[in-house]
C-alpha cells in the first residue's frame, strides 16, 4: 500500500499508562504504521489508569514524529471510567472524543474500550471500523472468562461472577447496547483461530478475521546483561515474562520447581498476585524474582533462557512473549488452554503441557536432549520470520484494510 492513511486508535491504556499486552500492542502497531509513512492519533484514558494503578508511570515510551497521543483527563477522576463501566457510554469524555474524530479518519481502529468509551463509542466518527478482541469484553463483563475467577467460564453465571471478581454488576449489558453499538463496525480482527472460533460460536454477526500479533525487532542490539540477571547461579534457566496475576498462572510453576535442581525458574514482571506467588516461593533457591524490565535488559534473558514458559490458566487470546522469545530463538513451553496451543502446533517451537508431569518432562527433554533447544528455537524463530514480525503483520493488516474499501473478500492471515 502506498497511499499514505489517518489512523484512529482508540484504548483505554497506552504505554507508559497501561499495564499489559493490549496497551503494548497498540503502541506497537501506531509506531510500524506510522514508520511506513502513516498519521496514526491514539485516543487512551487517563483517568482509567490512574484510578487503577493509583499513579503516574514510571517507565519511557518513545513515539515517532507521526503519532499523535491524546490522554484524556476530564477532571472527575476515577468517576469518568466509572461511569463509563455502568453506562457503557463515554460519559465526561464524549465531547473531547467527538472533537478528535471531527477531523476525519480513514480508519478507526478500537482496542480496550471498556473504560474509555463502552460500546456506544463505536458509533462515533466516520470511516472503516475495526475492533480487536486484546480481551473477551465482548462477550464477559469480567473481560476474562474466568467463572468466579476459579476455572476458564462454560457455564456463564454473569451476576454473581461479577461481584465475585469485584465489578460492579454492568446492568446495559441485559440492553440491546452491545448489539445495536457492534453493527457500526466493518469487522473484528481476533489474534487467534480459537477466540475467532469462540466469538462466531456466541452469535456475533460482525465478520471476524484471524490476524496473529507480532513482535518487533529486537531493541536489544548489543546483547548485552548489564546487571548479570540470567548468570547469577552459574545454572541453566527457564523464563516467565508477564503480569503476576492468578489467571496468569505462574502460581502453578512453583510446586515444579521447588527441589527441582536442574534448573531455575526467573520470573520477570509484577503484578497483583506477586506477593501470593512469593509466598509460595519461600524458601525455594531457585526461584527468583527480577521485577518489571525493560524490552532493552528482556530480549538478553530470552536468548540465554532454556526456554520461555507460558503458565495460563485462562482461555488466553495470544500474548507477545511467545513472539519475543521466538524472535530471539529460543523455545516456549505453553499450558494447553486458549489460543497459545495453536502457536507451538503451527511452529513446531516448543511444547504443549496439561499437567505439572507434562511440564517436567517438557523441560527435562529440552534440558538432556542434545541440540534440541537449538532446533526448537530455530523453528520458531523462522515461523516469527515468515508470519510473527512487524512487516508481515501489517501486511495482513493493510490488505484487509484495502479489501474493506473496496468492497472486496478477504482471506485472513
Amino acid at each position: 500500500m502506498t497511499e499514505r492513511l489517518k489512523f484512529c486508535m482508540i484504548t483505554t491504556f497506552y504505554p507508559p499508562r497501561s499495564f499489559g499486552g493490549d496497551g503494548e500492542y497498540v503502541w506497537q502497531l501506531s509506531n510500524e504504521l506510522a514508520r511506513r509513512g502513516h498519521h496514526v492519533t491514539v485516543i487512551h484514558c487517563v483517568d482509567s489508569y490512574e484510578a487503577l494503578s493509583g499513579g503516574i508511570s514510571d517507565s519511557t515510551y518513545e513515539s515517532h514524529p507521526n503519532v499523535e497521543v491524546h490522554g484524556l483527563r476530564s477532571g472527575y477522576g476515577f468517576l469518568s471510567p466509572l461511569a463509563t463501566q455502568q453506562t457503557g457510554y463515554p460519559l465526561f469524555k464524549s465531547g473531547r472524543i467527538r472533537d478528535i474524530l471531527s477531523g476525519g479518519f480513514d480508519i478507526i481502529h478500537f482496542h480496550n474500550i471498556s473504560l474509555v468509551g463502552g460500546p456506544k463509542i463505536l458509533e462515533y466518527g466516520s470511516g472503516i471500523k475495526l475492533y480487536t478482541t486484546h480481551e473477551y469484553w465482548l462477550l464477559c463483563p469480567t473481560h476474562v472468562l474466568m467463572k468466579f475467577n476459579r476455572a476458564p467460564c462454560t457455564e456463564p453465571s454473569c451476576l454473581a461472577c461479577q461481584l465475585v471478581h469485584g465489578r460492579p454488576p454492568q446492568l446495559w449489558r441485559y440492553t440491546n447496547l452491545m448489539k445495536n453499538s457492534l453493527v457500526h463496525l466493518d469487522a473484528i480482527i481476533s489474534p487467534s483461530r480459537f477466540t475467532k472460533k469462540l466469538h462466531e460460536d456466541s452469535g456475533l454477526n460482525t465478520p471476524i478475521f484471524h490476524i496473529p500479533h507480532f513482535a518487533p525487532l529486537s531493541a536489544d542490539a548489543s546483547g548485552q546483561d548489564p546487571n548479570g540477571i540470567g548468570a547469577s547461579s552459574g545454572k541453566p534457566y527457564f523464563l516467565y515474562v508477564g503480569r503476576i496475576e492468578k489467571l496468569k498462572g505462574i502460581q502453578t510453576l512453583i510446586p515444579a520447581f521447588r527441589g527441582y535442581g536442574k534448573a531455575d525458574l526467573l520470573i520477570a514482571g509484577k503484578g497483583d498476585y506477586e506477593a501470593r506467588v512469593r509466598k509460595l516461593a519461600e524458601g525455594a533457591d531457585n526461584i527468583r524474582f527480577l521485577g518489571h524490565l525493560s524490552r532493552d535488559r528482556l530480549g538478553k534473558l530470552y536468548r540465554d533462557a532454556t526456554a520461555l514458559i507460558v503458565p495460563s490458566i485462562a482461555y488466553e487470546i495470544s500474548t507477545l512473549v511467545v513472539f519475543e522469545a521466538f524472535r530471539e530463538k529460543t523455545p516456549v513451553i505453553v499450558n494447553d488452554i486458549g489460543g497459545l496451543p495453536e502457536l507451538v502446533e503451527e511452529s513446531g517451537g516448543g511444547f504443549v503441557y496439561g499437567s505439572e508431569g507434562g511440564l517436567l518432562r517438557a523441560m527435562d527433554r529440552i534440558l538432556e536432549e542434545p541440540g534440541l533447544r537449538d532446533e526448537l528455537g530455530r523453528k520458531g524463530h523462522e515461523k516469527y520470520l515468515e508470519k510473527w514480525n512487524a512487516d508481515a503483520h501489517l501486511k495482513s493488516y493493510l490488505e484487509l484494510i484495502t479489501k474493506l474499501r473496496q468492497g472486496a473478500k478477504y482471506s485472513g492471515a
